[in-house]
């Protein structure tokens, strides 16, 4: 058995900083890592990246992240992630780890990901060369995610992305905004492996669960839409495959309404 915390879209800046510590710092009590999809910061800061290694920093568990789209809106994607693997938070992007536990060894591989739809509702790379951009931006982000999945050797493996790689999650955000809230080129390179579960955030008003066509559990961390500090998902060979259970931790203060 292995226990995964995870939270995402935590927006930390100044205002937020102790607001979600009393909870972490019972993490070694109830889980082995933590899992951060993405949109740590508001604006994707140095100073607010900083609040982020205050937060998370020195939890007793490792703790492994993505980033999202608001940790790039500075440009300042290098110094931010400096900032948070000097705190000893390890930062994926189209990489992968292996953690190993009394539990068993766990793969985590990782990407931001990147926005384009799902299937009989997505861009295609025809057209305008931004267009071609953008498509191609996914399909490079899923190819890598693929890429890292496959190559992990481990006995549970988990892909992390802020991006959603399936629809299912994103139930409750306007049909209109699908597009930028995930693909399904994630999705296929979730597939691509025997993974385990797959977390995601980014989609503030979206579902908690879903599943890929190939069957694999999507859960969406968002905190907005698990409204507690973190959920904890309990994997072990003994569960089915894919079977996932949760536990909930709401010990924390909102740091937003």
């Amino acid at each position: 058995m292995i226990r995964i915390a995870a939270v995402g879209d935590v927006h930390v800046d100044q205002d937020v900083v102790g607001r979600f510590r009393p909870a972490l710092n019972e993490l070694p009590d109830c889980a082995d890592v933590l899992l951060l999809a993405g949109d740590l910061t508001r604006h994707g800061t140095e100073a607010e990246a900083r609040c982020v290694a205050e937060e998370f920093g020195g939890l007793g568990v490792p703790v492994v992240t993505v980033l999202g789209n608001h940790d790039h809106q500075h440009d300042r994607v290098p110094q931010v992630v400096k900032v948070l693997q000097d705190a000893g938070i390890r930062v994926l992007e189209g990489e992968g780890i292996v953690l190993e536990f009394a539990g068993g060894r766990l793969g985590v591989a990782g990407v931001k990901g990147f926005g384009g739809g799902f299937a009989g509702r997505c861009a295609s790379d025809f057209g305008e060369p931004e267009m071609k951009s953008f498509v191609r931006t996914t399909k490079e982000s899923a190819e890598a995610l693929g890429v890292a999945l496959r190559g992990l050797d481990c006995d549970l493996l988990v892909a992390l992305t802020h991006y959603s790689p399936v629809p299912d999650t994103l139930a409750g955000e306007p049909l209109e905004i699908y597009p930028f809230l995930g693909s399904y080129q994630l999705g296929q390179a979730i597939d691509s492996a025997p993974t385990a579960l797959a977390l995601h955030g980014h989609a503030h008003a979206g579902s908690e669960r879903g599943t890929t066509p190939g069957g694999v559990r999507v859960r969406n961390v968002a905190h907005p839409v698990i409204k507690q500090a973190y959920s904890i998902f309990h994997l072990g060979d003994h569960l089915d495959a894919g079977e996932v259970s949760r536990i909930g931790h709401s010990g924390i203060q909102q740091p937003w309404s």
